[in-house]
């Protein structure tokens, strides 16, 4: 109603019968111009179908003449369409305010007021209406004033004749307040039509896809579903082993295990697993099992009831039971007519409705399916199974029906749908399956179940051999306190270092992955208490998946080897210079765990800015045993920031806003420094070295410019130290100790930054779904002279705004992990597109180039919302009718925005665009030329100046 019949209705009142089931398509074309009145949906139906229905009959406007009910065939066959079917009255109709106004100003005229409360507490006599036969009907154009007083409402049958007169009163009123309103049919030809009947077949047909060339499968855990046939349907079960299920069957609310044979046509309802076994060795075919909870005299207890799909539960004609008729029946079972009916019964009146069929309390043991199932093949057992079922306490239908417990019968259910929700779970997170667990934490949360979800991530996590998997469980931690907040408690994303969560973290360090889960359990328990605690354990839970996904990151230190070199002469300086980089797809699939969970893909310029390369770093050997370090603009003629003397001052190595905390971690990671050796700063220093390093490391760009430069800056000061403490380190090795170096300084991080930085050109770097993480370059071959024209076409524009979502990342990661469809879907059109742009390179065209640009703009938004700052948008839209595409580098926010322009040199014009826009702020436009050389390493003299 709300997405599909009712959208583009004018104000009103819809009225929806619940006894039919519609299909309606996406947008069924109702026009509402010039309504008003009432209109009712009619779908198709057949003549045959129509004959135990109602149908409109309308004129070709679709205004409706007369409404039938089980008509005649001469009726139906002038309700016919072109098409040989017929408008069925479906429930649904719709009232304009005009017309609901006069429909609701009859409640307090006598005598339509005894169809309402306010006539009822007045003291009148409960009146009946049909929403057809008498509120609609009397719309209708082709119907007289007289028929329409003295008839009578199918439904209501014959009465007596205080109905009559009342009906004769309350048809009068309706005439005078809503003959003239028009009454019109909205046909939906695409639709259809089924109302809701006791036929067991019609019930199986609506639940089930005939013809389908696979099961339908909701809300349910089935471990072998090759089992499950054609057209069947599994709806909120959890089926364990070799459960086969028969084309055409469904079960509902079950839990099973194997081996279980169920055939075509049966419907199977509410079973645990305590019934499983009186399924073993029995085929079903063409019969409804259901297990019911049931009251008798306030106890609660299980009944259970069989029968055909083909039984007829009219209470006239000849009757059957399992398919046969009663005669075949007993002579088969051995039960009598007797067993069933009292003798004073009438012959005419037993039916299956009024039979006392199904046992509901044994004298001496529970009571299961096989209790009827033994009808089904009696055994030559001497009658035992038929003295069992006699022996028992039997109702009918009829009898069972007021004693169903139906809030007993929700909870089992509930029960049941997390059962197989968690097994779902577990085995989503141990297969690496991209499903979102989200929707089941929501309703574990919501319906008080959060605590044995908690139980079962926190086994998957503890089990798990794969970082990875263990990462995405504790991650899914994260997300149950967040919902068990509800909203409230602070921001998701923050720091995750609190000193009570210290000794499950270093268990996790250590790589003991199961006292590490049970701890955090433990320290769990204590901050459940109220939101604001919830989130800071989530925040914590999201520190410790991250501690996870380092060491997974770690595996790729194997790829990071060096060679013996000469080794520097005191004083003699090694300089490392670096181009920055531009991003142009793919970026985000780099990133861990993405980059190992999905396989990264991203292509990336190496880029000078200005004619500029920005970044570096220069390390030289000192004859004093110490480390002095500093960070700051290249010819920073200032006194060494920092020094470290000892292993104590190389604290805060891994926390990145610690002061010099990069510098530190290169001289860990190039292996000049073992922070837990026995051995002093000192004595390892004169030891390997004779005397310690001095290390500068310098960025022109500023910070949060989104064009890599700490990653490179990284790259720069390891080739920097590595050189100067005697090795030499290639490029891509160079890759790998960066993803290291980051991981050590708790950066995280992927390695788009390091690649287009360090490697000159343009190239895309790869990485496979799996672990060691290990990235591979490929150069991007372009035609000749196309590198030129791309520098005409290239322009970098500062957009002022410093990069301040520092917190992009966990949201990024936080989505990932939650595995939400539009993420998972977005990250894989990353990589794909990142070969599409290779291809756009290779043909060297511009236009292609750009479209990917703005394309993978729109990417970058949808993997990281609230990336794009208010003024930036302002400005991207001056610059569109300019480029052929444009998007802020790195992961957005701010920082500098990258333009490909439609023509070349563009860079005066578009300042002088710029200059006449309000509101854009600080700005700056840079030239861009690809950097065709990526790291450059140089020893200069000892007397060059420091």
């Amino acid at each position: 109603m709300s997405h599909r019949l009712g959208p583009g209705s004018p104000p009103g009142v819809w009225v929806c019968s619940t006894d039919m089931l519609l299909s309606v398509p996406p947008s069924p074309g109702i026009s509402w111009d010039g309504f008003r009145g009432a209109r009712g949906i009619a779908l198709p139906g057949s003549t045959a179908y129509a004959r135990s229905h109602g149908v409109y009959l309308t004129d070709p406007q679709g205004f409706v003449l007369d409404i039938y009910y089980q008509g005649t065939e001469a009726e139906i066959q002038r309700c016919a369409r072109p098409d040989g079917r017929v408008p069925l009255v479906s429930g649904v109709v719709f009232f304009s305010v005009e017309t609901a106004e006069r429909l609701l100003a009859t409640h307090v005229s006598p005598p339509l007021d005894a169809c309402t409360y306010m006539g009822l507490d007045s003291g009148a006599r409960p009146g009946q209406l049909s929403l057809f036969f008498d509120i609609l009907l009397c719309m209708a154009w082709n119907v007289q004033r007289e028929d329409f007083l003295v008839g009578r409402p199918p439904e209501m049958g014959q009465g007596d004749g205080d109905v009559a007169g009342y009906l004769h009163g309350a048809r009068a009123e309706l005439w005078r307040q809503l003959r003239g309103q028009p009454l019109t049919v909205a046909y939906v030809p695409d639709g259809s039509y089924s109302y809701m009947t006791n036929s067991a077949s019609e019930f199986l047909h609506s639940l089930t896809s005939p013809g389908a060339p696979g099961a339908q499968v909701v809300h349910s855990q089935v471990e072998e579903r090759p089992l499950l046939g054609a057209g069947s349907a599994v709806v909120s079960c959890l089926l364990e082993g070799p459960v086969q299920l028969g084309p055409g069957s469904v079960l509902q609310h079950c839990h099973l295990r194997g081996p279980i044979h169920i055939g075509t046509g049966c419907f199977v309802s509410g079973l645990d697993m305590a019934q499983s076994q009186a399924l073993h060795g029995v085929e079903l075919r063409d019969l409804i099992l259901q297990g019911h909870h049931v009251q008798l005299h306030g106890a609660p207890s299980r009944a259970f009831t069989l029968v055909g799909r083909l039984d007829s539960w009219e209470r006239q004609g000849t009757g059957t039971y399992l398919n046969m008729s009663w005669s075949k029946f007993f002579q088969k079972t051995g039960i009598r007519d007797w067993d069933l009916w009292d003798p004073d019964v009438h012959p005419t009146e037993r039916c299956l409705l009024s039979a006392r069929l199904f046992p509901v309390l044994h004298p001496s043991r529970a009571l299961g399916p096989w209790d009827l199932l033994w009808m089904l093949d009696p055994q030559e057992d001497g009658g035992r199974a038929l003295r069992a079922w006699r022996a028992c306490w039997r109702l009918s239908w009829e009898q069972l029906q007021p004693c169903l417990d139906r809030g007993a019968t929700l909870a089992a259910r509930r029960d049941l749908f997390f059962r197989q929700a968690l097994h779902k779970a577990r085995h989503v997170l141990e297969a690496r399956q991209d499903l979102s667990l989200r929707p089941l934490t929501r309703a574990a949360v919501h319906e008080g179940c959060a605590e044995s979800l908690l139980a079962t991530l926190d086994q998957v996590a503890a089990g798990a051999e794969d970082p990875g998997v263990a990462a995405r469980a504790l991650a899914c931690v994260a997300d149950v306190l967040g919902c068990m907040a509800e909203g409230r408690g602070g921001l998701r994303s923050g720091p995750a270092a609190n000193p009570e969560w210290v000794r499950p973290f270093s268990f996790l360090e250590r790589g003991d992955l199961a006292r590490g889960v049970e701890a955090l359990t433990q320290e769990r328990a204590r901050w459940l208490s109220r939101p604001a605690l919830l989130v800071r354990a989530a925040r914590h839970y999201e520190g410790a998946g991250q501690l996870l996904i380092r060491r997974a990151v770690m595996s790729a230190q194997r790829f990071v080897c060096s060679i013996p070199a000469e080794l520097p002469a005191p004083g003699q300086w090694v300089v490392a210079e670096c181009p920055a980089r531009v991003d142009f797809s793919g970026g985000w699939s780099d990133t861990p765990p993405l980059a190992y969970e999905l396989g990264g893909a991203v292509l990336g310029l190496a880029v000078r800015v200005d004619g500029r390369r920005p970044i570096g770093a220069r390390a030289r050997r000192i004859p004093e045993p110490e480390l002095r370090l500093a960070v700051g603009p290249r010819q920073d003629q200032t006194a060494v920031k920092i020094v470290c003397c000892s292993l104590d001052d190389m604290r805060g190595y891994c926390q990145p806003q610690a002061p010099g905390a990069l510098l530190k971690a290169a001289f860990i990671c190039a292996g000049v420094v073992s922070v837990s050796s026995e051995l002093s700063l000192r004595e390892q220093l004169l030891r390997a070295f004779g005397g310690g390093f001095e290390l500068h490391a310098w960025s022109e760009l500023p910070h949060g410019s989104g064009l890599g430069t700490s990653s490179i800056l990284a790259g720069a000061a390891l080739a920097a130290v590595q050189r100067a403490a005697g090795r030499a380190v290639g490029a891509e090795a160079l890759v790998h100790a960066v993803l290291h170096l980051e991981q050590v300084l708790t950066t995280g991080g992927g390695w788009q930054d390091q690649v287009g930085g360090l490697l000159p050109g343009i190239k895309v770097g790869r990485s496979r779904a799996q672990l060691p993480l290990k990235v591979e370059v490929e150069e991007v071959s372009v035609p000749e002279g196309f590198v030129q024209k791309l520098n005409d076409h290239l322009l970098l524009v500062y957009t002022g705004k410093t990069r301040l979502a520092r917190n992009l990342l966990q949201d990024v990661l936080r989505s990932w992990y939650a595995r939400l469809p539009a993420v998972v879907q977005n990250a894989r059109c990353l990589v794909q597109q990142t070969e599409e742009c290779a291809e756009a390179f290779h043909q060297g065209s511009l236009p292609l180039l750009g479209q990917c640009l703005t394309s993978y703009w729109e990417q970058k938004k949808l993997m990281a919302p609230g990336c794009e700052p208010l003024a930036v948008r302002r400005m991207m839209d001056v610059l569109a009718p300019h480029v052929h595409g444009q998007s802020l580098a790195g992961a957005g926010g701010g920082g500098f925005l990258c333009l490909l322009t439609k023509e070349p040199r563009q860079k005066e014009a578009l300042e002088a665009k710029l200059a006449k826009t309000e509101g854009l702020g600080n700005y700056s436009v840079h030239l861009v030329e690809v950097d065709t050389q990526g790291l450059s390493l140089q020893l200069l003299g000892t007397e060059t100046s420091t």
